[in-house]
């Protein structure tokens, strides 16, 4: 069995910490009681809060029975057998999924189902599901391979 960490997610709560700057500016600048500012500041700390636990518990289990189990939090616990995972990918997607970061890869697996997920070491686990699956498409390979024949030069 191993596991893999999820890359944290500076970008997502960057962005998080900006917003609610501006929340609590905004209520500062408009002279709000401070009863009104602290409750909203001690809300948005909760927000904040859970976001960091979601950043610092999920984890990409790799078990040597052939499953691959995702956990997010408290709230997401699922397993997906490696036979039926197709390909990996770098993926842009920005859609709500397991994946804190927004560095992700893409699995896809059964007839045509996805899930978006950010390994800390992308590569190694790729290559650790292409170890016991090797039907799988490693795209993360592929796109390397073109990046590296265009820095030289070369036509691929």
């Amino acid at each position: 069995m191993k596991t893999y960490k999820s890359k944290f997610g500076f970008g997502i709560l960057g962005f998080i910490t900006i917003i609610f700057g501006l929340i609590i500016g905004f209520m500062v600048y408009q002279n709000e009681p401070s009863k009104a500012i602290l409750s909203v500041s001690g809300i948005l700390l909760l927000v904040y809060g859970f976001c960091l636990h979601l950043n610092l518990s999920t984890e990409y289990t790799i078990a040597d029975n052939g499953t691959l189990r995702i956990k997010c939090g408290f709230f997401y616990n699922r397993q997906f057998e490696i036979n039926k995972i197709k390909s990996v990918a770098k993926s842009n997607n920005l859609i709500s999924s397991p994946a804190p970061s927004l560095d992700r890869i893409e699995l896809r697996y059964g007839k045509f189902d996805t899930i978006v997920i950010s390994p800390k070491n992308k590569t190694g686990f790729a290559e650790e599901l292409i170890r016991i699956n090797p039907n799988i498409e490693n795209k993360l390979a592929e796109m390397k391979t073109h990046h590296n024949n265009g820095n030289r030069g070369t036509s691929p």
